[in-house]
């Protein structure tokens, strides 16, 4: 999950004094579709530009989203969106293959991405639930998480509190925005 309680707190007060107002209320779930992503890469971009959540260092485009869209689709793989009352797309949760080996086919990494105006009211939580039964009726028995071991202690106690277990940790095995970044492993029986 994006960003520690202190950096949600002044990205929120930002967005209210720019006029968008964080999304309160009932949410759906729903699988994602093509149309949805714009809105996706949109989101994981403002974590590129602004968080080390993601090791990606440039955003990724509109085609690279489509191109990923479209290779979860043929694996049968779950991509899910959290959508407002009134379509705004809130938030997005995958799974994408953990390594090419076929041996791996069956164990898989999550990702989860929330617009920032809609941290902290559970749709991570959701994501994550319904991401976790899906992937179980695609087949998957194996999930992992890999978080960044600074500014995603969120994602940590997210992944913990759904049973995800710590594996292991690997330091410094990043570098992004001037300072070296290590990777939580965390993962859970289907």
């Amino acid at each position: 999950m994006p960003l520690d309680s202190e950096s949600r707190w002044r990205l929120v007060r930002r967005l209210k004094a720019t006029g968008e107002t964080p999304t309160v209320g009932e949410y759906s779930i729903r699988p994602a579709t093509a149309d949805d992503l714009i809105h996706v890469a949109d989101i994981y971009n403002y974590y590129v530009r602004n968080s080390v959540v993601t090791f990606d260092l440039e955003p990724l485009s509109l085609d690279e989203w489509k191109s990923k869209f479209e290779h979860l689709a043929g694996m049968k793989l779950p991509f899910i969106v959290a959508v407002s009352p009134a379509g705004q797309i809130l938030g997005f949760a995958y799974v994408a293959p953990w390594r090419q080996k076929a041996a791996y086919r069956r164990t898989v990494e999550d990702s989860i991405y929330l617009k920032p105006a809609a941290i902290g009211k559970r749709i991570g939580s959701r994501l994550l639930e319904t991401l976790m039964r899906e992937s179980k009726a695609a087949g998957v028995k194996e999930i992992v998480a890999v978080i960044s071991d600074k500014g995603a202690e969120a994602s940590v106690a997210l992944h913990e509190a759904f049973g995800f277990k710590h594996q292991g940790h690997l330091g410094k095995v990043g570098f992004k925005f001037g300072r070296w970044l290590g990777t939580v492993l965390m993962q859970k029986s289907l």
